[in-house]
């Protein structure tokens, strides 16, 4: 098994990097965080999982080595795979899953993609007492503490736009929470980006 790969990006797409590594070009998928911290011809390292199926190998890569420690817990949940684990460290932090799911916040999870009610009850069954290493302190859950000020369904419309759009979720959960009197996804949208535009 490959347990990293260091080497030049030699390309940057939407959910994958090829890795140049000696003169071997590697294609390695990626979540919306590390992809955020990867640049074009600069050297990289990645923290690789190699998934092993009947046709074929893909490898998935991770910029830390907390974000690969919970990929491998969440591929290790009944009824989810790797491009489902991809999807959900694409779509929240790794802090803001891990709290989630010690906090038992099922309606946090089932935002996520991929993931129904039952799915969400399994990942805090099974990974409750797991994921006791995230002791950031900052709040970064989907749910931003707004359910009383703006629908969840307009800041999760509006923070998807924003992941689309190729900002992280680092830089997106402390702007959105200043959206409290918008109504629209719309106005969140260029909220946000009026904000995001000024770093």
């Amino acid at each position: 098994m490959i347990g990293f790969l260091r080497g030049q990006v030699a390309a940057l797409k939407a959910d994958y990097c090829l890795l140049d590594v000696n003169g071997v070009g590697y294609r390695v998928f990626v979540a919306g965080s590390t992809r955020n911290k990867l640049r074009l011809k600069e050297e990289t390292q990645l923290f690789t999982y190699m998934n092993v199926y009947q046709d074929g190998i893909t490898l998935y890569g991770f910029a830390s080595e907390d974000e690969y420690d919970v990929f491998q817990l969440l591929i290790g949940v009944s009824g989810i795979g790797p491009k489902v684990a991809l999807g959900i460290l694409s779509s929240i932090t790794v802090d803001g899953l891990c709290k989630a799911i010690q906090n038992k916040q099922a309606t946090v999870l089932t935002k996520l993609p991929g993931i129904g009610k039952k799915s969400a009850e399994r990942l805090i069954l099974e990974l409750k007492d797991k994921v006791g290493f995230a002791t950031s302190d900052v709040d970064e859950v989907l749910t931003l503490d707004m359910e009383g000020a703006v629908g969840d369904d307009i800041i999760s419309e509006a923070q998807a736009a924003l992941i689309a759009l190729g900002y992280s979720q680092a830089e997106i959960v402390p702007v959105l929470k200043q959206a409290s009197k918008c109504k629209t996804t719309e106005e969140i949208i260029k909220l946000a980006l009026k904000q995001l535009n000024k770093f």
